[in-house]
């Protein structure tokens, strides 16, 4: 009894000396109200907006990872000398289009932080998906970048990743080569754009140069490995060579 009382006394000086402060700006009421309105009826249903791969989930084995990028790519956690770490490795592919429900958005409160893993994102909100098709078993969850200040924030970051409504009719629209390669996580010469980011997901940068009446785009991906080449909005070259060297 008397050590209960003294962990009871100690967490709270804990959590008062930001050993496991509270990493959101959302208030509680904020926090309630996009709780119901993501979770519940027909909003609950979204479609994923890139194909994506199901990964573990960096040192927590109760969960996994959803992400739209290779696991070498994934930036959401560093090692102690600043260098990302790999979550670990594919497990399966979702492609775009799939049906997932949202479970649950827990927001990085100190209490969160406190019961999360010590080696996963743990100051960053998470979204609990059932992801149609994907094997049972842990949860799979969606990292949402940090400083996502207002409901609105959290729910335009949402619509980033997970579409209110199903993509299929405008991705029939697509060649049959593309929309072989979308469920392929694949990228093709010839690509609309549109299909290029429901395959391979949002660059991490876009580069554009005009030539002439001709407008080309470099698509960076995380790290530089990938990129992809474009003009006037249709893929011309991929290069999944190396990085580029760091600017001197």
């Amino acid at each position: 009894m008397k050590r209960l009382l003294a962990l009871s006394l100690l967490l709270p000086v804990a959590l008062a000396t930001g050993g496991c402060a509270s990493q959101t700006k959302l208030s509680a009421e904020d926090r309630s109200s996009l709780q119901r309105d993501v979770t519940s009826g027909p909003a609950a249903v979204r479609y994923l907006k890139a194909s994506s791969y199901i990964t573990p989930f960096f040192g927590d084995a109760s969960k996994r990872l959803l992400t739209p990028y290779p696991p070498d790519e994934v930036r959401l956690l560093n090692d102690t000398k600043g260098q990302p770490i790999n979550p670990g490795p594919i497990q399966s592919l979702v492609p775009a289009g799939t049906q997932v429900q949202v479970i649950q958005v827990e927001f990085p409160t100190a209490w969160a932080i406190a019961e999360r893993v010590l080696y996963s994102p743990r100051t960053q909100p998470w979204v609990y998906l059932r992801v149609e098709g994907a094997p049972s078993g842990a949860p799979v969850i969606l990292v949402l970048p940090p400083q996502l200040d207002t409901k609105q924030d959290v729910l335009a970051e949402l619509d980033r990743h997970l579409l209110p409504k199903d993509p299929a009719p405008r991705m029939a629209k697509f060649a049959s080569r593309f929309q072989e390669a979308l469920k392929q996580k694949r990228v093709l010469e010839g690509m609309p754009e549109a299909a290029v980011e429901l395959s391979w997901g949002a660059p991490e940068s876009i580069r554009r140069t005009l030539d002439g009446p001709r407008t080309n785009q470099e698509w960076v991906y995380p790290g530089g490995k990938r990129r992809v080449f474009l003009t006037d909005g249709v893929v011309t070259r991929i290069d999944e060579s190396t990085p580029e060297p760091p600017a001197k």
